[in-house]
């Protein structure tokens, strides 16, 4: 019997040692588990950190390009509104001297102005000149109104100073002659 005790009593020790064994094992097994799903989680919260940083670097850079657009045309809409009193000059030079003796010079003159004119036309600038157009606040500087009934109400008699547009923006309204009908005057046009 004792050899019978003996065995039993060893193969308790053998199933204490190995649900021990297996005990250590398990909880290893569930540490194990636990620290893959808490790397598992910080792997998912480093892309989401990455995913974030790469969307706001791309808006940073949508952003910085856009902000470097607009300020080279701020820049060249300066440097238009600088050759726009130039543009005017040569204007009234071409039309000051008409005379013979300046033949040479007016056509100088006239080429140097139609170059400038095709450069900014080539930037984008627009000149605004409205006769025959109704009268736009946004676009024209009122400088005279005529009282007449052969023209309708608003509209652009004459131009003083042409105005010039660059990229949608008004640089400088065009001056202008406006048509008024008289207060007495019936509101349809007369012929």
């Amino acid at each position: 019997m004792k050899d019978r005790n003996i065995k039993v009593n060893q193969a308790k020790a053998e199933e204490m040692d190995n649900s021990a064994e297996a005990e250590a094992v398990a909880e290893d097994a569930s540490r194990e588990d636990a620290e893959v799903k808490k790397l598992a989680a910080d792997l998912e919260e480093l892309r989401q950190t990455m995913l974030r940083h790469q969307a706001d670097f791309a808006n940073y850079r949508k952003r910085a390009e856009k902000e470097f657009s607009e300020a080279g045309r701020r820049a060249t809409a300066r440097v238009i509104e600088g050759l726009i009193p130039v543009l005017d000059g040569l204007e009234h030079a071409l039309a000051a001297h008409r005379e013979d003796e300046y033949q040479s010079y007016r056509k100088g003159f006239e080429l140097i102005y139609k170059q400038l004119l095709e450069n900014l036309s080539r930037l984008g600038v627009e000149r605004i000149e409205p006769v025959g157009e109704p009268f736009d606040p946004h676009l024209h500087q009122a400088m005279e109104r005529v009282e007449t009934t052969a023209h309708a109400d608003g509209t652009i008699l004459d131009v003083f100073q042409p105005g010039y547009l660059f990229d949608g923006r008004v640089l400088r309204a065009a001056v202008v002659r406006v048509a008024v009908h008289p207060i007495d005057a019936p509101n349809s046009l007369v012929n």
